[in-house]
């Protein structure tokens, strides 16, 4: 499985490199820059899950992990320790490319410039900065701070937090988080959504966030 899904990713133009236990996958990831992680759950030495910890240590890389098993222990295992995304084997190229593509937009993800201002519209507003209480968003430096305190997010954390930022206090419902912050063309696992929104309130406070039951979130103003 891990030849051929090399062979069909390469045929997509991307670069792989492929590691046969998660301890080699560890070593190469220390040794090597990489734009994508993807860890199978049942990797020999080390498992997916740990390695993800494990990175997630020192890096903010994408990671889409890889189950056998679409509504077991390993799906939430895995992206409580960090990764974006999962897909379930079998996968179908297609699908498991256009994961691929999602994660990639999301890493490299800046919002739309603003308009140019005519001369008699006045200054401009001052930088490019949310500010809700104690968090601040600096929307153009991609960074967050919480009490000035600087936060770091994964690329699926900090579009997810930039979702809820532009509508304060509004109820967003999960397939709407899903099609926004994923990219699902279809009814996603709203997992994805539940356990994201968790790792943000560890980072940002759990009170950040307000669950809406039998909506949504919402962010508090």
């Amino acid at each position: 499985m891990r030849r051929s899904f090399t062979v069909a990713l390469e045929r997509y133009g991307y670069e792989m490199t492929a590691a046969a236990d998660g301890l080699t996958g560890l070593e190469l990831f220390r040794d090597e820059s990489f734009d994508l992680l993807i860890l199978d759950v049942m990797l020999p030495g080390l498992d997916g899950i740990g390695l993800c910890r494990r990175v997630r240590e020192t890096s903010l890389v994408p990671v889409l992990m890889m189950s056998a098993r679409g509504d077991g222990l390993d799906v939430v295992a895995g992206l409580e320790a960090g990764a974006d995304d999962y897909v379930v084997k079998p996968v179908d190229t297609y699908v498991l490319v256009a994961r691929i593509r999602s994660l990639l937009r999301r890493a490299t993800y800046a919002p739309a410039p603003e308009p140019e201002r005519a001369a008699d519209e006045g200054p401009p507003p001052e930088g490019e900065v949310l500010v809700l209480g104690d968090l601040s968003i600096d929307t153009a430096g991609m960074e967050v701070f919480v009490s000035g305190s600087p936060v770091a997010l994964t690329p699926t954390e900090l579009k997810l937090l930039l979702e809820f930022a532009a509508h304060p206090g509004v109820v967003l419902e999960r397939h709407t988080l899903l099609r926004n912050v994923w990219e699902y063309g279809w009814d996603g696992d709203s997992r994805v959504v539940d356990l994201c929104v968790q790792r943000l309130r560890r980072k940002l406070g759990r009170e950040r966030i307000e669950t809406v039951r039998g909506f949504g979130y919402k962010l508090r103003r």
